[in-house]
């Protein structure tokens, strides 16, 4: 059984589920997944695309999908327990599933660790009764886990295999059947659907100032593997602003981007590998935001700023993620030369401190030696 819940553990999912086929060609993978892990061959008894949402308002607001969900792996696990449970990040809904495992004997492989060393580091007592081994993908991660007793093995991040980039940028623009004489912005409103209402707007609305500084720009927006074109066409087309829509190739794409508006998450770590300066933006709803920063332990919620270690690009939370700020910050990326150079040095900076590729395939041999183990 593997459960990924959101667009970026599909990929991940999709992955290790690859490279472990290579070493166990007859075993069935099925659980919660999206359309990657399905190409990969997981029988998806729920699409992560329904369960991809964030914050304590939000998820409340989508509990019974969530809980349906949770149910039917819960049965299953005790009336035909799986050889092994792969559970892929999403810690409120994984680490419940860890627990039935455990009762039912069932050995769990946890892949892209909760982000406990950010906040709430209690629940790493948990993940040691819960959970037999830990993949992590942050160098810094491992050394948590070990201290608290958390069998443990960092695979490096399976980002810097996906990762690939050979052609130049006018080339990658050209590709899109973009102009690459004319500046070219990426718009990244995130996987989920509940990201796509709050932010998509705001985004747009960006976009749209930006439109009047420069008359001539053009925008590229990724659709993630989680969502349909229906769910952001009518946001679009109310803006009347002309967006190329693309839902492959999408570090061909960042390639072809001189500044890239995106909302924190997996993708800024992509959007950083391929070197594009970005703002980062998020919001939350007020209740879950107050209660975060009472909770969260990092200066910054930019995954690649959290990588570098310091505040490589902007980040706008609530109030200040709004149009102005937004279409300003991307202005001076566009215009100023120096500024955007220097983002793109502390970018490059980021690989290195990722360690290595195959980190799926390490995954798989973990899975492999666990299954062996049951």
């Amino acid at each position: 059984m593997i459960v990924a819940g959101e667009a970026s553990g599909d990929i991940y999912g999709a992955d290790l589920v690859r490279e472990s086929l290579k070493r166990i060609p007859d075993a069935h993978f099925f659980g919660i997944g999206g359309a990657r892990m399905r190409e990969a061959g997981v029988e998806t008894l729920v699409d992560s695309g329904d369960m991809a949402v964030v914050g304590l308002v939000e998820v409340i607001k989508h509990f019974g999908v969530i809980s349906a969900a949770f149910m039917k792996l819960k049965q299953i696990i005790r009336d035909d327990s799986p050889d092994l449970l792969i559970l892929i990040d999403y810690p409120g809904f994984n680490l419940r599933l860890a627990k039935v495992a455990k009762k039912a004997g069932v050995k769990v492989l946890y892949y892209i660790s909760p982000q406990i060393w950010a906040w709430r580091q209690g629940r790493v007592k948990k993940i040691a009764r819960l959970v037999d081994h830990m993949a992590v993908i942050l160098p810094f991660e491992a050394p948590f886990y070990q201290q608290a007793g958390v069998p443990v093995t960092f695979v490096g991040h399976p980002m810097l295999d996906l990762v690939t980039v050979v052609i130049d940028r006018s080339t990658a623009a050209t590709s899109f059947n973009l102009d690459p004489t004319r500046k070219i912005v990426g718009l990244f409103p995130g996987s989920r659907r509940n990201e796509i209402e709050k932010l998509l707007p705001v985004i747009i609305a960006a976009a749209a100032k930006l439109k009047e500084q420069f008359p001539d720009i053009q925008f590229i927006l990724p659709l993630a593997s989680t969502l349909q074109r229906n769910d952001i066409a009518p946001l679009l087309a109310a803006a009347s602003l002309d967006v190329t829509i693309t839902r492959d190739r999408i570090h061909d794409m960042i390639r072809a981007c001189d500044a890239v508006i995106s909302v924190s998450g997996t993708v800024t770590l992509e959007i950083a590998l391929v070197g594009t300066p970005m703002v980062i933006i998020y919001k939350l709803s007020p209740l879950t935001y107050q209660l975060a920063k009472r909770l969260v332990k990092v200066p910054n919620i930019g995954l690649c700023n959290i990588v570098a270690g310091e505040t490589v690009v902007r980040e706008l939370i609530q109030e200040q993620a709004n149009p102005e700020d937004i279409a300003a910050e991307v202005g001076a990326i566009l215009e100023d030369i120096p500024y955007q150079e220097a983002i793109r040095q502390k970018l490059g900076t980021v690989r290195s401190k990722l360690g290595y590729g195959n980190a799926s395939a390490r995954v798989a041999h973990l899975a492999c030696n666990l299954m062996e183990k049951q």
